[in-house]
């Protein structure tokens, strides 16, 4: 059987949460980051992708090239 694997994004945190909205330092949060230049690896899901886009002024987004095997 084939396997599916999702596409993966990096997510770099490009500014403060100081100043910005209660929602948006919990998302933050939730990626896994928390200070600027922190940067996680996750899969592009619909709720990543949902959570990355609330805070895309905050953060840098990549996609990351597909690792066929």
């Amino acid at each position: 059987m084939a396997e599916i694997t999702m596409a993966k994004i990096r997510i770099t945190q490009v500014r403060s949460v100081i100043d910005a909205k209660k929602q948006h330092k919990r998302i933050i949060e939730a990626l896994g980051l928390g200070r600027p230049n922190y940067t996680v690896v996750h899969d592009a899901t619909p709720p990543i992708l949902g959570m990355v886009t609330k805070v895309a002024h905050l953060v840098r987004v990549e996609e990351l090239p597909n690792d066929s095997k």
